[in-house]
């Protein structure tokens, strides 16, 4: 049998999860049941009999389980070894935790929960995107002034990518693009001509002559495109994750939108170059998104990540080459790429970085701002909502822009705002432009603008 060869601790690290009973929380929960130095202390979830059902799905039923109606009890079942599952903020005993995860994915609850924890000296591992769009730079601040650790989590895409990031700097690479896959591959079958994007299809039988790159990419991306137009392709959740890549980065988007290029893994590194080599950025140092074009039975990226680097010596490269790594045909750029996000599979790794201290502690600052911009006309008193599995907003696209002087509102404080004036299509939308903002999270969002870049 392998063993690993770290020590044990002396105790296991008390973990908060917020958000529990979702796919990131049950992911996590499930993992931890192999970890003898990490406790799942107190799950926090307004559906509790739903928390408690996953629970007993996972092989946690009985007395290892209690219902916590205040934090004395919470705190009385971690003292006796037992997991406490409490609905709501109030019902925490926040002195029985060691390291929050923050999944709730929602802007009041999540900020508020990270924002408790930093003030009751608990570690916040962020897996709330979307928090972290606007409060991040903040909650980050603070956890420095507290002595405390305030990291993303491993296992979504934007922790992952700054990690394959360091991985790639510390080698010594000049990085040229970095980014992810979106989360459905794009799978054609030649012998149908039908591309299936997570159960939807749709005829496209154009997709048979463009499976190789030919010998004018572009040409070939844009009758891709056209393929497979009205699949939809981006999503407000990639947008959300590259933002929060660009605050801890400093890379910017190329196009506010991004590219979503319909890819062949192995065309990366050609279609990531600069346009006068043949691919299609217009600048350097950017983050993009691309869709994977695969056939049925080939492995996926997986929702994974990448860097396009600059290469170096031809002769080196050329080996590398050989040995299946991806590098563009001109030899100029290489693709360095992990297919994989294990969502709280992985997630163990920075609760463990933030008790033991043991990675550096990145600063992020406001590069970029995940804005709104009206996708149609919008009429006063027009309310917005975060809906759906991608929790996007009904009448605005997600859009990446730099930073102002705090007068473009973010995307996710749009939620349960209502406009206070008509709005063209076209325009993004400003904090000016909406009532009923939630005012700690805005706060916390224009205080972290304040902040040097």
């Amino acid at each position: 049998m392998i063993h690993s060869s770290a020590q044990r601790r002396p105790a296991p690290i008390r973990i908060a999860v917020t958000g529990a009973n979702g796919g990131y929380g049950r992911t996590l929960l499930d993992q931890l049941r192999r970890l003898p130095d990490m406790v799942a202390a107190q799950l926090v979830d307004p559906d509790v009999d739903g928390v408690r059902r996953m629970l007993a799905d996972l092989g946690m039923t009985g007395d290892d389980v209690v219902t916590a109606t205040d934090a004395a009890e919470a705190a009385a079942a971690v003292d006796a070894g037992r997991t406490a599952v409490v609905a709501d903020a109030a019902h925490v005993a926040w002195s029985h935790i060691d390291v929050l995860v923050e999944a709730t994915g929602r802007i009041d609850a999540g900020f508020s929960y990270a924002d408790t924890a930093l003030d009751n000296g608990v570690h916040v591992v962020m897996v709330s995107k979307e928090v972290e769009t606007i409060a991040g730079v903040a909650l980050s601040a603070k956890a420095r002034e507290r002595g405390l650790r305030y990291l993303p989590g491993d296992g979504d895409q934007p922790a992952n990518l700054m990690r394959l990031v360091d991985w790639v700097l510390t080698t010594g690479f000049d990085i040229v693009a970095l980014g992810k896959s979106g989360e459905y591959d794009l799978v054609f079958d030649p012998e149908t001509g039908i591309v299936n994007q997570n159960g939807v299809e749709k005829h496209a039988p154009a997709l048979a002559d463009l499976l190789g790159r030919g010998d004018d990419l572009r040409t070939t991306l844009a009758d891709r495109a056209q393929a497979v137009s009205g699949l939809k392709r981006a999503a407000a959740a990639d947008s959300c994750e590259m933002n929060v890549v660009s605050l801890y980065s400093g890379a910017t988007a190329d196009v506010e939108t991004m590219h979503y290029p319909v890819v062949r893994p192995d065309e990366l590194a050609d279609v990531y170059s600069e346009r006068a080599d043949g691919g299609i950025l217009g600048a350097t140092g950017v983050i993009d998104v691309f869709s994977m074009l695969r056939l049925p039975g080939e492995a996926s990226f997986a929702g994974g990540v990448f860097a396009i680097v600059r290469a170096g010596d031809d002769v080196t490269w050329e080996i590398l080459r050989g040995k299946g790594h991806v590098v563009s045909r001109d030899g100029r750029y290489a693709c360095i790429y992990w297919p994989y996000h294990f969502m709280g599979i992985e997630t163990p790794l920075t609760i463990a970085a933030a008790v033991d201290d043991t990675a550096a502690t990145p600063e992020p600052r406001q590069h970029t701002v995940l804005a709104a911009r009206a996708s149609a006309d919008l009429a006063a008193g027009t309310p917005f909502r975060v809906e759906g599995h991608h929790h996007e907003i009904s009448g605005v696209a997600p859009v990446i822009v730099a930073p102002d002087a705090g007068e473009v509102a973010p995307y996710y404080l749009l939620s349960g705002a209502r406009l206070n004036r008509d709005l063209a299509a076209g325009e993004l939308v400003h904090f000016a432009d909406l009532d009923g903002v939630h005012e700690p999270a805005a706060s916390a969002y224009l205080s972290g603008l304040a902040l040097a870049i």
